[in-house]
């Protein structure tokens, strides 16, 4: 039996880091074992629907390298893979568990719905939900609503007695009590449209689908959509729930943790490589000690199996370290072009030569391809520091500064200029900052303040280099006076 499993989001909103890793765990499970990944869009939420979250579904599953085997653009056996193109077949079937008894036509308004939640409230009562009303209605009081030209939605027939069970590869055997399912819920609405439920279950089933991996707090449904399956008389899915998605204060991830959607990582600077490996580790391990692996390598080697039971944590420095590391494994070249994009966003412009020169120096110190704009400014626009305590080290204070940038100076700078060997350099004022008497940040920091303008920027040697010698000193002399002034 051939291994199929789909990626199936709704767009109404754009691809939170929780969807993207239920994405990428059924793209690895699929790929490892030789299967097919099918995209499907549900659709069928109008309210919420909007293009611009379907572009970013395609755009984020392109830009991560996810190819789907089969659905929308693509095409495939199965299609439509988008289920407002797919409403007569979702009423077919639930227009045949009417015919079959197993599902009724409901007749009862929204305000009536109303009434009855609030009496439930009111009373304490036991018993929530749709009170079944409609379920036992005569052949004559369904004539008498249908003559009112009222548009009834239909309604599953669930059990009130007995218990339904599904198997789940990670959390073993779920039991619920057909009375504690949501009572008959809706399958169909009265504008056609089918709920999640209905159209869920039919589409896996149409589209064979082998193996539902998706979050656990859809374990829920899982009784529900079984009941579903046996009303229809078919197999159900291999179920497989993945673990929730938190912060680190144990709570889902959510936007007080920080960015969720891909769209903010990727605007600030976020790799793909990155989103890639590091999201699959968020509740996944292949032994508990690798970290790095391509999407070449999770392609052959994830397994189901490996899936935590437990909430996978999110952690955002974790990423950024991540990041840091795939920015070093880029070339200068390829580096430059992406660093590129961020400098023109900030009005920076450089030619190929000074844009590779810049990676390179720039490639240590970057977390995320945005911070190119702040460890670069000082080469494209010249802002002053106004504020002394900026060119002061922890320790130190504006006297000994001063006295540091004017000694600390003249030896960067003629040392430079003879040609020395950096280590050379930083040993004399390694030197000099044991003659002041304070630590050597005390000497290399006011000299880093007066040349780029900032406390944070690109490795000194290569900020003279990318800045020039003639502005490098004009600079350094500013500062001087600066600091000077009383």
């Amino acid at each position: 039996m051939e291994f199929r499993v789909r990626y199936a989001p709704s767009p109404t909103g754009f691809q939170h880091i929780g969807g993207v890793r239920t994405a990428l765990f059924n793209y690895f499970a699929a790929k490892s074992n030789g299967g097919s990944f099918i995209l499907r869009v549900e659709d069928t939420d109008r309210e919420r629907y909007s293009t611009a979250y379907l572009d970013d579904l395609y755009q984020t599953l392109t830009w991560l390298g996810l190819s789907w085997d089969e659905g929308p653009i693509k095409g495939g056996p199965c299609g439509p893979y988008i289920q407002s193109e797919r409403l007569e077949i979702y009423q077919k079937y639930a227009k045949q568990l009417v015919d079959e008894g197993k599902a009724y036509y409901c007749y009862c308004s929204p305000e009536r719905l109303e009434e009855v939640r609030k009496k439930q409230e009111e009373s304490k009562s036991e018993y929530q939900g749709y009170d079944r009303h409609c379920r036992s209605l005569t052949e004559e009081e369904r004539a008498e609503y249908e003559r009112q030209g009222i548009k009834p939605v239909i309604r599953l027939k669930v059990p009130t007695e007995g218990k339904t069970t599904f198997h789940d590869i990670i959390m073993g055997d779920i039991t619920r009590k057909n009375k504690d399912v949501s009572p008959d819920p809706v399958l169909l609405k009265s504008d056609g449209y089918p709920t999640y439920h209905l159209a869920n279950v039919v589409d896996d089933h149409l589209m064979g689908i082998t193996h539902i991996m998706r979050a656990q707090e859809w374990i829920p449904s899982g009784p529900l959509h079984i009941l579903l399956y046996q009303a229809f008389g078919w197999e159900p899915p291999v179920y497989c729930h993945l673990p929730m998605v938190m912060g680190k204060d144990g709570k889902k991830l959510s936007k007080r943790h920080g960015s969720t959607s891909v769209k903010d990582f990727r605007d600030k600077g976020y790799l793909p490589e990155t989103i890639i490996n590091y999201v699959t580790l968020v509740g996944w391990a292949l032994d508990g000690e690798r970290e790095i692996f391509s999407k070449e390598d999770l392609e052959k080697c994830f397994k189901i199996e490996n899936i935590h039971k437990a909430p996978g944590v999110f952690d955002y420095k974790k990423l950024d370290w991540f990041n840091g590391y795939y920015i070093r494994q880029k070339s200068d070249e390829e580096l430059a072009q992406l660093i590129k994009p961020y400098l023109e966003s900030a009005g920076f412009k450089a030619d190929e030569e000074k844009l590779i020169s810049l990676a390179h120096a720039a490639k240590e110190r970057m977390k995320t391809l945005s911070d190119i704009v702040s460890l670069s400014s000082f080469l494209f626009e010249d802002v002053p520091v106004t504020d002394r305590s900026i060119y002061v080290a922890k320790g130190s204070d504006e006297e000994k500064t001063l006295s540091a940038l004017k000694r600390g100076s003249e030896i960067f700078i003629s040392s430079l200029e003879k040609g020395e060997a950096e280590e050379k350099i930083e040993e004399a004022l390694l030197e000099l900052s044991k003659e002041l008497e304070i630590k050597v940040n005390g000497v290399f920091q006011p000299l880093r303040v007066a040349i780029t303008n900032s406390q944070v920027s690109l490795p000194l040697f290569d900020s003279v280099r990318l800045l020039g010698m003639d502005e490098t000193k004009r600079r350094i002399k500013r500062a001087i006076s600066f600091l000077e002034e009383k």
